[in-house]
């Protein structure tokens, strides 16, 4: 614990400056149409407003507008909006418009003021919290409800606990869908394929070390500079679930698509502790309620999606395969066993949980 202290008292004497820049750069103009959605529910008066004081909630993160987490976003926005009589406001800012999302994360520790929710992997957060990263262990989950329950189970809870000491409340938990490798070199038939391939991951200990172990060289990159370095040939690959990759345009950049499947991405749904204790409980109430229930519909839009644009995928120009997964699992083994001493009685309790189902 002393080194989380103190790599975040690290990050805050030289990242407030730089959040109070990310705002400024952003300014006001990229923000979505959630805001203005807020203004007229308020006008309306087509519920009645909740009491406390008026407050304005900044949503970020990284994807674009056409991703299931932003359609997600935009029905909380519009739900807190109309059951407080826009006393609560909501405004999106998509595309990273805040920062990656390392930095979202940085800033709600920080409490920087530049982001109050956030919408990103729960593994992200485990250079926070180390156990943070259980959820995205490789090849755990085979099927979407298997992973929502997860989520939504008491060990996903138990993880999260450190995080509230560090000014991170998780309300909900969205889906981001199951990872899968694209690259400009060729199909992934087996891990032997992946050796030396130069891919692009989050700035995530969990999936640099899945990747590593499977012989890639797994390297850090924001996800807003992702697009332009594929582009570039900066990077051979990346790993994203099948939604992230359509809806983000990265078939034009990425020629072969191999459905590993190798991590679930459960996303965590969290709002800065500070943004949260300036509502009165009955906002807490209509906010917690609407993260619930707008990370439903984000699930059902990401299982949607990934069944569906796999052929979309195909019809761009992809090549896409779908290799033997049994090889993969077994290279990965080691994931769990070098890091048992992080999670504890967790990987205890997710055996004996994944048993009982």
């Amino acid at each position: 614990m002393k080194k989380m202290i103190s790599r975040r008292d690290f990050l805050k004497v030289a990242g407030i400056s730089a959040a109070a820049l990310s705002l400024a750069a952003c300014g006001g103009s990229g923000t979505s149409t959630a805001a203005s959605t807020a203004s007229t529910a308020a006008s309306t008066g087509s519920s009645a407003a909740a009491s406390g004081s008026a407050v304005t909630l900044k949503l970020g993160f990284s994807t674009n507008e056409e991703d299931p987490r932003a359609k997600g976003a935009k029905q909380f926005a519009e739900e807190v909006a109309e059951k407080t009589g826009g006393a609560v406001e909501v405004q999106l800012y998509p595309s990273g418009q805040l920062g990656g999302d390392a930095d979202l994360i940085n800033s709600i520790a920080l409490d920087s003021g530049t982001v109050d929710i956030i919408i990103t992997d729960a593994s992200n957060f485990a250079t926070y919290d180390a156990k943070m990263g259980i959820s995205a262990l490789p090849f755990q989950f085979e099927t979407f409800d298997d992973a929502w329950a997860f989520m939504d189970s008491d060990i996903e809870a138990a993880a999260e606990e450190g995080l509230l000491s560090q000014n991170m409340r998780v309300l909900a938990h969205y889906c981001n869908g199951f990872r899968c490798v694209t690259n400009s070199k060729g199909p992934i038939n087996s891990p032997a394929d992946m050796n030396g391939l130069l891919i692009r991951t989050p700035e995530n200990p969990v999936i640099m070390a899945t990747m590593t172990a499977l012989g890639a060289n797994p390297q850090p990159l924001s996800f807003s500079e992702l697009y332009q370095a594929l582009q570039q040939k900066t990077y051979d690959a990346q790993e994203n679930p099948i939604p992230v990759i359509y809806n983000n345009n990265l078939y034009e950049v990425q020629e072969y698509l191999s459905i590993t499947n190798h991590i679930y991405s459960g996303m965590c749904f969290t709002i800065a502790e500070s943004s949260w204790n300036k509502l009165s409980a009955d906002q807490q109430q209509i906010v917690s309620d609407a993260a619930k229930a707008s990370a439903d519909y984000d699930r059902e839009l990401n299982e949607q999606q990934t069944n569906d644009l796999v052929s979309a995928l195909e019809e761009k120009g992809m090549k896409i395969n779908s290799p033997e997964l049994a090889p993969f699992a077994a290279a990965t083994e080691k994931v769990l066993t070098d890091n048992a001493d992080t999670y504890g009685d967790l990987l205890d309790q997710l055996k004996a949980w994944k048993e009982a189902r």
